[in-house]
């Protein structure tokens, strides 16, 4: 994985089978009025991964938040994480939490981010 497009502190089960996937999932969606996708742009805070060995299908669920309160997709970025993650092969539920604490800022964007806009800090 490119170091440069790693968010600094996202929680992710990077070492999980389903990651990859989940990661490029993540990685086409992007925030309408900016154009990186939301993980380089640092809105996924974590993802959790929990099998159960009984059904062999894995639950997810994601934490995350938005660029600000009133931003106008609010209501449908989960649904966006959702529809990404829940195609593949092996998923069963997927649970996505709009969070507001830390309270997102650019800092959290992964250097390609913040390169891609031209901020450098």
């Amino acid at each position: 994985m490119d170091a440069l497009a790693e968010p600094p502190h996202v929680e992710a089960p990077r070492e999980h089978k389903y990651w990859p996937e989940i990661l490029k999932g993540l990685k086409e969606i992007y925030d309408p009025e900016i154009p990186v996708n939301i993980y380089e742009l640092g809105l996924i805070y974590a993802v959790i991964l929990k099998d159960d060995e009984e059904t062999g299908v894995t639950d997810a669920e994601v934490k995350m938040t938005l660029t600000s309160p009133g931003c106008p997709v609010a209501q449908e970025m989960p649904g966006w994480v959702q529809g990404a993650i829940l195609p593949i092969e092996g998923i069963g539920e997927v649970d996505v939490e709009i969070i507001w604490e830390p309270t997102w800022n650019p800092s959290m964007m992964a250097e390609t981010a913040k390169m891609q806009l031209n901020m450098f800090m």
